[in-house]
């Protein structure tokens, strides 16, 4: 890790020379009239070597998005460097240094793509100052070449690397007065760069969470209640302690907190097969836990009883839904549903810990750095600035690692052992103590008039929450299309209490929204006897905007205008396919990306075959790395897909009824199908890509299966409701 001095507080950029000889950039950008030690301060590094090497310092948690090459790329691409002189390094967590370092929703490269720019340009202006200031010329006269200054009156040139040291004595400049390139100048922005760590991801040497390795490191494995919520009673640990191998073994009391530290069990040991070995031996005895009256059974019971209610709270109410039904030529009803799901990351949680010298060390594949240090340091009553985090790469992340109760775990068990020490979960572990994405059911009504136009929508959302307040992630904004394209339009929620953990998983919230709307809107066209496409762009109307511009809440509907007829075009929409296969579109907006798909599904003995998935996203007028880009967008199909074919989390008792792939089943290679991308560039800043390209998938998918077989799918998982 290169080792770079804190940036002065006095100036927005400042510079100077970095540790071995050249220039070091740092930069600081908070809105005028804010400090810039406020929140949500962006900060960036650059290091120039002699010998014209540059490093670039990326500081947002590498999860598989690609971030760690796209983020680099807008730096070196302002800097005028050539990338193949550029090596990428990992920050470590450092709020004073970067500011906000977290991975989800979609926004580093929104929240970045200004801002990182500026620090490759001030760097480039400070090069041609410093060679300006040599050849005794004006820097006016003076441009770039990638890695050169050149004087174009004279021919002469210097090197990056000849010029670091001159430049890193100059005054930084003004953000405000650097001019970006013009986006038709861009050397590396908009190529295909191949994933910095994809070298040593393919020969096994890329450095995940769970490959972190210290001298005198020990090993640990944490038993918790299969029922949550629960803690220890009693338990005999003399047979972990007798076990070969093993150093330690204590009880953990924890915390009434469900997010931080749980009660359990630790086997600490010189192997992590040993440690769990050990773990496994233990009969444990649980006490208490208020979720043992949770279960699958009981949720759709209580979801039955409050359809027959009216809902518990009313939250959007256009117009007059009732009498638009009571005029319409034809009334629409339908009921969806969707289950829990877990992230099952192909890396499962782990974390090593060391505390040493009054302090703590960790290395933490997590997606929020900064929540688990607050939490770590809470849990243990230290303060937050004895403890520092290295960031490693993440297998997977998908909204997990925002929670951090694998982070305050490895903390505590450090903290009772004098050595460090590395806790992973196993796959076990891994699915029965997730943050589960929450289910819910929709019973839908919708009015057409006699040219088959909806007039009509009403929705009563049944979800879980208390008090009127939903749980983590089950609720939903009361913007969601298509509210605020149909006149009479009413949103009701009921809400049933929840005892089971639930976080954020791809898409929070939309990777459901999409499967219910988008499959109803399908119901709706052809109920009025219209091409789905057709009734679509119908539904969407002339190009507007509906909403604040710029807020995550408008809704433009030329953009999905434009992505639906363009994943139409590429994939061949309305063309005749064999018996027994189908064709199904659908749409959504969310995280400020627009993406619509198609896809082409066979079905064969009461099997899904997914053929072929098209898919067009408008993700703003400039794509970073158009590698990375479609592997986004391929990724967020595929788990869509994968949700949808054959996943759900049931509950029995309290406690997680799956356990591993074998009853948790992800999509596998042979079943994975190809997915063609496309982008449909608009005059909009850039959005991320991590989530947009989820949502639609399960209705496209529910919606070919229509088309071939006559059949609508109303609930997912599919499973085997076509046999």
């Amino acid at each position: 890790m290169m080792t770079l001095e804190k940036p002065s507080r006095r100036l927005f950029l400042t510079a100077g020379a970095a540790l071995g000889g050249g220039l070091m950039l740092s930069l600081d950008l908070a809105p005028a009239g804010q400090a810039a030690s406020a929140a949500g301060q962006l900060n960036a590094f650059v290091a120039i070597a002699p010998d014209g090497g540059v490093t670039i310092v990326s500081k947002i948690p590498e999860i598989g998005q690609g971030i760690k090459t796209s983020l680099p790329m807008l730096i070196a691409e302002e800097l005028d460097v050539d990338w193949a002189r550029v090596k990428v390094e990992q920050a470590m967590f450092d709020r004073a240094a970067y500011g906000g370092q977290s991975a989800g929703g979609s926004v580093s490269t929104p929240s970045e793509w200004e801002p990182l720019r500026r620090v490759g340009a001030a760097g480039r202006a400070m090069l041609i100052a410093a060679a300006a200031q040599q050849w005794g010329v004006a820097a006016a006269d003076c441009t770039t070449q990638p890695g050169l200054v050149i004087h174009a009156g004279s021919g002469r040139r210097l090197s990056y690397g000849a010029l670091a040291d001159a430049a890193a004595k100059l005054p930084a400049p003004d953000p405000k007065t650097l001019i970006l390139k013009d986006p038709k100048t861009y050397r590396i922005i908009g190529t295909r760069i191949r994933n910095v760590d994809t070298a040593d991801i393919i020969a096994g040497r890329a450095k995940f969470g769970i490959d972190t390795r210290l001298p005198g490191m020990l090993y640990a494995a944490f038993a918790k209640s299969p029922v949550f919520g629960r803690k220890v009673a009693s338990v005999d640990l003399a047979p972990a302690l007798a076990a070969k191998g093993v150093h330690q073994a204590f009880v953990v009391a924890g915390t009434d907190d469900r997010n931080g530290l749980q009660s359990g069990v630790v086997v600490v040991a010189d192997s992590w097969w040993r440690a769990r070995k050990a773990r496994d031996s233990l009969d444990i005895k649980w006490t208490g836990g208020p979720a043992t009256l949770q279960s699958s059974a009981g949720f759709a019971a209580q979801a039955a009883a409050l359809a027959a209610q009216p809902p518990q709270q009313i939250a959007r109410n256009d117009g007059d839904v009732d009498g638009a039904l009571k005029a319409a030529a034809k009334v629409v009803e339908a009921t969806y549903a969707y289950p829990f799901l877990a992230h099952t990351t192909m890396e499962p949680m782990n974390c090593t810990a060391w505390m040493h010298d009054g302090k703590l060390e960790i290395w933490a594949p997590t997606q929020n750095p900064d929540a688990g240090r607050q939490l770590v340091a809470k849990t243990l009553g230290i303060a937050p600035d004895n403890i520092a985090i290295h960031l490693t790469r993440c297998g997977g992340g998908f909204g997990r690692r925002l929670m951090n109760d694998y982070m305050v775990e490895a903390a505590w068990i450090a903290s009772q052992v004098a050595a460090p020490v590395k806790l992973v979960w196993t796959r076990e572990d891994d699915v029965q103590h997730d943050f589960y994405r929450p289910g819910g059911v929709h019973h839908l009504t919708a009015g057409l008039d006699a040219q088959g136009h909806v007039t009509a929508w009403r929705n009563h959302f049944i979800t879980f929450g208390q008090d009127g307040k939903p749980a983590h992630e089950a609720g939903m904004s009361p913007q969601q299309f298509p509210a605020r394209t149909i006149a009479n339009f009413q949103v009701g929620v009921s809400m049933t209490p929840l005892d089971v953990p639930t976080g954020s998983l791809r898409a929070p919230g939309d990777n459901a929204y999409g499967f219910v709307f988008q499959s109803f809107i399908d119901e709706l066209a052809h109920a009025a006897g219209q091409d789905p496409l057709a009734f679509r762009l119908a539904m969407l109307g002339e190009p507007r905007e509906l909403g604040q511009p710029g807020s995550w809440e408008n809704f433009d509907t030329g953009r999905a205008r434009a992505v639906l007829t363009l994943v139409a075009d590429k994939a061949g929409w309305g063309r005749a396919t064999p018996a027994g296969t189908g064709l199904g579109i659908a749409f959504h907006y969310c995280h400020q990306g627009y993406a619509a798909q198609v896809v082409e599904a066979r079905v064969e003995a009461g099997a899904v075959k997914v053929v072929k998935v098209w898919c067009a996203v408008d993700c703003g007028r400039q794509i970073v790395n158009p590698n990375g880009a479609e592997q986004q967008v391929q990724g967020s199909v595929l788990e869509g897909l994968s949700a949808a074919l054959a996943l759900a989390v049931t509950f029995t008792d309290g406690a997680t009824d799956q356990s591993n792939f074998s009853d948790f089943p992800v999509l596998r290679m042979p079943d994975a199908p190809p997915v063609e991308v496309y982008f449909s560039l608009s005059d909009h800043p850039p959005t991320g890509l991590g989530e947009p390209a989820m949502p639609p998938a399960p209705p496209a998918l529910t919606n070919a299966i229509f088309a071939a077989t006559g059949k609508r799918i109303r609930t997912l998982p599919i499973g085997d409701q076509l046999s």
